[in-house]
Order: structure tokens, then C-alpha cells, then sequence
């Protein structure tokens, strides 16, 4: 016991004198923190493994040479819901190109927090891709693509340095009003998008997040009744946790895209996304009709004279040479709030034209949306618009099955397929002009149309119809 007491003393004496001895001044000096990158500047930009990757790549395929990319972190697997993959973009903002790269272990978030920017050396690795869906891993003769050993991963990945310390970048998410939108032409696969007016669909409420042994199909979907699988992990953090009441109502949600192709037909895939955390999704706004659109704003004007069939003969007077169906009449006080409208009562003998109008002064130049309200049934057969081009031609826009309100979007030709029955209530229809640019405004020619369908029968108001 003695030897230990006299020990501890001459450690102490010994460890006062080198402090003393260490500390001339009250001046600190810091050491000089220098970063430096493991791999060589990059030699191909990100965009470049789209062109040399295969749908089922063979050990051939290993790429044998320093091929070095760039790309920022947009994924966390912080939360568990991110598991054994990674997601990465060409640019922190505006990305043109995502990729997967994926790893058979958990926790990459510590070495790789998101928004670092890394440096890829591909050489010892495969590069797949298959309906635009590009990932990274290693060659696995058992599967497409096998995982990174995660013990190996820094042999091939390494954050990159501005001299000091390790480049990190805010990653800013592009931004969608509609499912449909973000996932167009899969141009946005694997990369960071938020998508605005959204909610988890009804049967998804009583549920948690994820199942009780395994990933989460939840679907969201959006005022256009667009719809979106949600794949949930139960090794997050937050697996067990109940979607009603938190996130029961509607919002904004930050994903990255996915896209899941059929191992037995590769012609055949599925849209998928992940979220990083709970903190992705923001549903503070009230729940909403899937497929019911907005009314008309203030701004909205009349499509064309009388498209508000208030004065008959004003409406009349802009429909073309081709005039009016008999059964299309005048719905006196039928119409919308106790107005006039127009009736289409009867049972077509063909695919008939019901009116085409001319445009009128005061059309916005470029137009976003056409609405217009409408009240009855028709069976047998439902209702089609056509929307004119300046050039010639026109756009078409099919009405479907018809009941609480529809967004409409441009189809190949027109299609009557359908019914309508609305309950007796006024609906709102949209046909969704954004992204045209070369609709007809010039007034005296034609602007739009409306088309029933050979046999059907209708009993149906339609009223104000409007543009903005």
C-alpha cells in the first residue's frame, strides 16, 4: 500500500514539472489541421456510369482502372429506415443524375453524414442499371449486384478535402406539386425531391409505420390522386410508431426516389421512396379530396363567351360553324348556385362533337388550368375534351368514371369509357394545362370542345367554365 501511495505521488510530482515546463507563455497556439484527399480528382462526371452500366453485369465487367467520380451524400442511415444502401447525386442542388450504392452494413452516417462530398474509385466494383435505376456494389455471381464489404468500403470511398477539413454541403431537395411530376420519365431516380400536397391514403391510418416483421409498403398519395409507395423498415427507429394521429393530415414530404424492378420480368417496375427520418415528413394542413381540384381563383376568366350560359345567345355566338347537338339546351336555373347552365340530356347516335367554341379576347397567354363544374349521370359511356393548338390539332382530356371532382391530364386520344354519377352534387373538373405552350388564344378560332360518347345516356349540367 505504501509503494502505491509513493507511486502516485512521483507520477504527480513528475506531471506538474512537465506542465511547467510545457507552458512559457499564456499564448496558445493551435495545431495546424491539414485535410487531404485519399483518391485523385475525378476523372468521369457521375453522369457517366448511366452509359457504361449493365442490367446483369458479369465479373467482366469489374471495372480494372482508376475510374474516379464525385457525388454528395443525400441519404441518412442515421434512423435505421435507410438500410444497407446509400443514395448519391452529381450536385447538391439541381441534380442530373442519382445513384445507389450498396453496402452490406449499417451506420455509414458517422463516416459519411449527409451532404458530404465523396470521391468514388469504382475499380474493384460493378456498375447496374436497369429501367434508370444505376447502382454501385460489388460482383456477386449469386445476384444482380452484391454489396460493398463494409470493412473494405473506404478502399473505394473517401470524403473529400478543401485542404482544412472534409467538404460538407446543405442538399437542397427539387421540389414537386404532384407525384406524377417527380417521378416523370424516371429522371429523378435516386435523388433527393419534395413533393408538396400530399397524404397518407385512408387504410394507411390504422397503421404503423412499418410491419411487425418486415419493410412497410405505405402509400401517399395527391390532390391529383396520383399515388406513391413509401417503403418502411422495421429495423428504423421509428417502425413501431403509429401514422395516425401525428401525420394524419396533409403536407409536404422529403423523399428519395427509388425504383424496384421484377426479378422475373424486367420490363416490369415499381416507383418506390424512402424517407430519412420522421423529420421528412411536415403534414400540417387538413386532409383532402385525392383527385378533387382546387376551385378557380380570382383570376380566372370566362373560357369563352357565355361559358358561363348565363346569356344563351352570347354562348351561342361562340360556337363554331358546326353549332349545337339538340340535346344540348339551356339548364334554366339549373346551374351552378341556382344559375343557368348547360344540359346535355339525351343519348347520342354517334362519338358526337356536343359544341366546338371559338376563343375570345382576354385568354391568359399562357394558361395553367381550364375548370368547369359539373352536376348528373350518364351511363354507358362518360364525357372527353378537346383543348386546341395553335398550329392545328388539339389536346385531349378524358373525363373517365366521374363522381367527387377530377384532375385531368393530357391523354393520346379520346376515350368515352366510363360513367358519371355525381350524387347530385356539383363537381369540379380540371384539365391541367402547365407545361403547354402552344395552346390557341387568338380569338375567332377554335379553343375547345366537348365529346360524348355513341350510346350513352346522359343527363348532365355543366357550368363556368373557366380559365387562368
Amino acid at each position: 500500500m505504501k509503494n502505491i501511495y509513493f507511486k502516485a505521488a512521483i507520477f504527480s510530482a513528475i506531471s506538474m514539472l512537465t506542465f511547467s515546463s510545457c507552458v512559457k507563455t499564456d499564448d496558445y497556439e493551435l495545431p495546424e489541421i491539414k485535410c487531404t484527399n485519399k483518391f485523385a480528382a475525378a476523372n468521369h462526371p457521375l453522369t457517366d456510369l448511366a452509359v457504361i452500366a449493365k442490367v446483369k453485369p458479369t465479373e467482366a465487367d469489374i471495372i480494372k482502372e482508376d475510374y474516379i467520380v464525385e457525388a454528395y451524400i443525400s441519404s441518412s442511415d442515421e434512423s435505421g429506415n435507410i438500410y444497407k444502401m446509400m443514395f448519391l447525386q452529381d450536385k447538391p442542388e439541381n441534380p442530373t443524375q442519382g445513384i445507389e450504392i450498396d453496402i452490406d452494413g449499417g451506420n455509414q452516417y458517422l463516416d459519411y453524414p449527409t451532404g458530404s462530398l465523396v470521391r468514388i474509385n469504382l475499380k474493384g466494383l460493378i456498375v447496374q442499371g436497369i429501367n434508370g435505376n444505376i447502382k454501385v456494389g460489388s460482383f456477386d455471381p449469386n445476384y444482380p449486384i452484391g454489396r460493398i464489404n463494409p470493412n473494405k468500403l473506404s478502399n473505394y470511398m473517401a470524403r473529400v478535402c478543401d485542404g482544412q477539413k472534409a467538404v460538407v454541403t446543405a442538399i437542397k431537395p427539387l421540389e414537386f406539386n404532384s407525384i406524377a411530376d417527380a417521378l416523370k420519365n424516371g429522371a429523378h431516380i435516386n435523388q433527393l425531391v419534395k413533393i408538396k400536397n400530399v397524404q397518407f391514403e385512408d387504410p394507411e391510418l390504422t397503421k404503423t409505420f412499418a410491419d411487425e416483421s418486415g419493410t412497410g409498403d405505405r402509400y401517399i398519395t395527391d390532390k391529383k390522386a396520383g399515388r406513391l409507395d413509401l417503403r418502411f423498415s422495421n429495423y428504423a427507429t421509428f417502425a413501431k410508431s403509429p401514422i395516425s394521429p401525428k401525420y394524419a393530415k396533409s403536407g409536404d414530404i422529403v423523399l428519395l426516389l427509388s425504383r424496384f424492378t421484377s426479378s422475373s420480368n424486367a420490363t416490369i417496375f415499381t416507383d418506390q421512396a424512402y424517407i430519412r427520418n420522421l423529420d421528412d415528413i411536415n403534414f400540417p394542413n387538413d386532409r383532402f379530396n385525392p383527385g378533387e381540384p382546387d376551385a378557380p381563383s380570382a383570376s380566372a376568366v370566362n373560357l369563352f363567351a357565355g361559358s358561363d350560359f348565363e346569356n344563351w345567345t352570347t354562348f351561342l355566338s361562340s360556337v363554331n360553324t358546326f353549332g349545337l347537338k339538340p340535346y344540348a339546351t339551356q339548364g334554366v336555373g339549373l346551374g351552378y348556385n341556382g344559375t343557368n347552365s348547360l344540359q346535355i340530356k339525351g343519348t347520342p347516335t354517334a362519338n358526337d362533337y356536343v359544341f366546338t367554341s371559338v376563343a375570345t379576347t382576354g385568354i391568359p397567354a399562357v394558361p395553367k388550368r381550364i375548370t368547369m363544374y359539373i352536376k348528373g349521370t350518364a351511363t354507358g359511356k362518360t364525357l372527353s375534351f378537346n383543348v386546341y393548338k395553335a398550329g392545328g390539332g388539339f389536346y385531349v382530356f378524358n373525363l373517365g368514371t366521374f363522381s367527387t371532382g377530377a384532375t385531368l391530364g393530357v391523354e393520346s386520344a379520346n376515350s368515352y369509357t366510363g360513367s358519371i354519377n355525381t350524387n347530385g352534387q356539383w363537381r369540379l373538373v380540371e384539365l391541367t394545362l402547365t407545361g403547354i405552350a402552344d395552346i390557341n388564344t387568338t380569338a375567332g378560332k377554335d379553343m375547345f370542345a366537348i365529346k360524348t360518347g355513341n350510346g350513352g345516356i346522359y343527363d348532365v349540367q355543366i357550368d363556368n367554365i373557366k380559365i387562368e
